[in-house]
């Protein structure tokens, strides 16, 4: 459970469940359900306030801050980019890595074909916040760096919905060549993108209301059904 200091009731409570390595996990919900604020927990920006969150049977809070953001890396909605070449920009996560491990991660995120059709390719400056590039165009840099990070749990934090439905499926798909080796948590609003997960949490009021997969969720009466109900006729 997690409130903040000054309030006297929490805003996520009762929420369990877990997460075997290598799986791919999504977090739906309404606004205002607790789906950020369980990344927010999960790299200590803020610490739970009761009960228990442990990492390979070791408490989170015994975890050293900067031990546990180097291997639990967000990928935000609205991400920064730094006023520099987007290869420096992807570089950013691990300097270290070769070009061919940039050209890679770019793959990965869907944004490669992209920048090569830039005039100075992965040499482009992205300006001030990367103002030149659109929504998600700079989501999509952001996942390349946060996968040449190498980081072995990789949180998406609705950092899927500037791009469109086609582009976000192919990004899905390519993050499976990463499965193996990387946990994933997705939050995002979209059943499309939620429906390929090892599981489903549907998070309601700061709880969990539903848990399962894409198939069993559909056929339960509740707010996973009525969601994928209303999307499928907006689709």
């Amino acid at each position: 459970g997690f409130k903040y200091d000054d309030a006297t009731t929490e805003i996520i409570h009762d929420v369990s469940f877990s997460i075997q390595p290598g799986q791919t996990i999504a977090i739906m919900g309404k606004t205002g359900s607790g789906k950020s604020t369980l990344s927010l927990l999960l790299t200590r920006l803020y610490d739970y306030t009761s009960g228990s969150i442990k990492i390979d049977g070791v408490e989170l809070k015994d975890i050293q801050k900067a031990y546990l953001r180097r291997n639990i890396v967000p990928v935000l909605q609205d991400p920064f980019l730094f006023s520099k070449s987007i290869s420096a920009n992807i570089l950013m996560a691990n300097k270290k890595a070769s070009k061919e491990e940039v050209v890679r991660a770019a793959r990965i995120a869907a944004i490669h074909d992209t920048i090569v059709n830039f005039k100075d390719g992965y040499d482009t400056a992205v300006g001030e916040k990367g103002m030149s590039l659109s929504g998600g165009q700079k989501q999509r840099v952001a996942i390349a760096r946060t996968i040449i990070s190498n980081a072995p749990v990789i949180i998406f934090d609705d950092s899927l919905s500037a791009v469109d439905t086609e582009t976000d499926l192919a990004i899905r798909q390519n993050l499976k060549e990463l499965e193996k080796d990387t946990t994933t948590l997705i939050i995002t609003h979209r059943v499309s993108t939620a429906r390929d997960a090892d599981l489903i949490v549907v998070l309601e009021d700061g709880k969990v209301a539903e848990m399962g997969k894409h198939e069993e969720l559909t056929k339960r009466p509740g707010l996973y059904q009525r969601i994928a109900e209303i999307q499928g006729k907006m689709a």
